[in-house]
């Protein structure tokens, strides 16, 4: 995936807004004013940071090394992927929709019946 499959994948997610909060080189999406991903788009390879429940992010960097801690996040809540090709894009868009996912399921009822 390059950044703008990537881009197009996030914006496609019910709700997800892109911002640039960080400076001109931070790609930012957003659900309901809540980050589920972050990538630098000057990045050669491209790296992304997603949301992950803590138990499966430690999977993920035992299993795939180009998961690792989330660089500049809560290191157990979030990781880092490099685009270096070593993983399949079906993986990548999964750990993109599962940090949507974890989200919106941290909304309030209210905002989760808008994106519904």
């Amino acid at each position: 995936m390059d950044i703008e499959e990537i881009r197009e994948y996030c914006l496609s997610l019910p709700g997800a807004e892109e911002y640039f909060p960080f400076g001109e080189t931070t790609l930012v999406f957003k659900v309901m004013e809540k980050i589920f991903f972050l990538a630098g788009i000057e990045s050669s390879p491209i790296e992304f940071n997603v949301k992950c429940d803590p138990e499966k992010a430690i999977e993920l960097r035992e299993n795939f090394p180009a998961v690792r801690p989330g660089y500049h996040m809560n290191k157990k809540h979030w990781n880092t992927v490099t685009v270096d090709g070593s993983v399949d894009d079906t993986f990548l868009r999964e750990w993109i929709r599962d940090s949507y996912e974890l989200v919106v399921r941290s909304l309030p009822a209210a905002k989760r019946k808008i994106l519904r």
